[in-house]
């Protein structure tokens, strides 16, 4: 069935449209036109999906590719489904028992791709700048799912749209990114998209967590939590990343949640309908309290991860559309 036949139709590309693009590796990469077009076409895809219509077929005959060298479960997921949904057929590469857990490298691993003839490929890499190395190799479109402690584009653009459809905008939301920034990718295309959207961004972590220099990107810098949750619009809790900690970033995870986890006593020094919203996954207890999380007044982070296949959907079909939304 086309999406003609369900009753809604797929927003035309204009001719005109700035998306030169062939990947998406980061969202420092994008202008605010082309954000904002991803998030109106995520906004109707989020539509499509909650209408339940059936496969379309704007990717019929092509492939999607998932290599994820990290475990996801949210990320492959969404993409896996954002593909099947446009009609593609999708591979999922189990990296653990493939060649590249024999020793392959990356530049062979490129070469077995380009043998595939894939149309779309979705990396999951834990070194910063690998996506970008294996993007420069293929001869298909390129999606970052995330790389070492660089970005996580898609991330980025699915809180955006989760904030966008309940707040109605961006421009002037104080928006506090809280926890471990220093390892977070999350928070630097966060940061990045925000900010290009007229957002103000606040980070509130521990001084160990946080980057020298974290002022030149333009952000507020926060230690003590209630001072950095004054007047936030959104308060976006990070996930602890011990697996990227070489050494001792915080004496305890009960001092942590103590002095930086979400409870409902630190969230009322920011607005009264402050939002919540975690990328996941939760270490509850840890980043956040199970009470705050789960509340279903304030708690985006349901709709965070239902937002993530519609935004998938949107950058599947930009990018592999035939014409000058396709060129080099």
């Amino acid at each position: 069935m086309t999406a003609a036949q369900t009753g809604y139709s797929i927003p035309d590309l204009p001719a005109e449209f700035p998306f030169p693009h062939r990947h998406l590796l980061g969202i420092q990469d994008l202008s605010p036109d082309e954000i904002g077009y991803l998030l109106d076409l995520s906004d109707h895809y989020a539509e499509y999906n909650r209408a339940r219509g059936p496969k379309l077929d704007l990717m019929r005959d092509k492939t999607l590719i998932n290599l994820f060298f990290e475990d996801s479960t949210r990320t492959r997921t969404s993409f896996e489904l954002a593909g099947m949904r446009l009609g593609a057929d999708v591979i999922n590469i189990a990296v653990a028992s493939s060649s590249i857990k024999k020793g392959e490298t990356i530049i062979d691993t490129a070469m077995t791709l380009n043998a595939m003839h894939a149309d779309a490929l979705a990396v999951r890499h834990n070194n910063a700048g690998a996506v970008k190395l294996l993007s420069e190799k293929v001869n298909c479109a390129v999606i970052n799912g995330g790389d070492g402690s660089h970005e996580h584009p898609t991330q980025a653009l699915l809180d955006a749209l989760t904030i966008r459809r309940r707040k109605g905008h961006l421009q002037g939301l104080l928006v506090a990114l809280c926890g471990d920034v220093a390892h977070s990718r999350v928070a630097r295309s966060n940061i990045y998209l925000l900010q290009t959207m007229g957002a103000r961004v606040r980070v509130i972590a521990p001084p160990t967590l946080i980057p020298p220099a974290m002022e030149r990107l333009g952000v507020e810098v926060f230690t003590d939590m209630r001072a950095g949750l004054e007047d936030c619009d959104i308060v976006m809790m990070l996930r602890l990343q011990r697996e990227r900690m070489q050494g001792s970033f915080v004496p305890s995870v009960h001092e942590y949640f103590k002095f930086y986890g979400l409870d409902y006593d630190k969230l009322q020094h920011a607005k009264p309908d402050a939002l919540i919203m975690h990328p996941g996954p939760m270490n509850r207890g840890v980043e956040i309290d199970s009470d705050v999380a789960d509340d279903i007044d304030r708690s985006l982070i349901r709709e965070q991860v239902e937002m993530g296949v519609a935004v998938r959907m949107a950058c599947l079909d930009v990018l592999t559309r035939e014409g000058p939304v396709a060129a080099q």
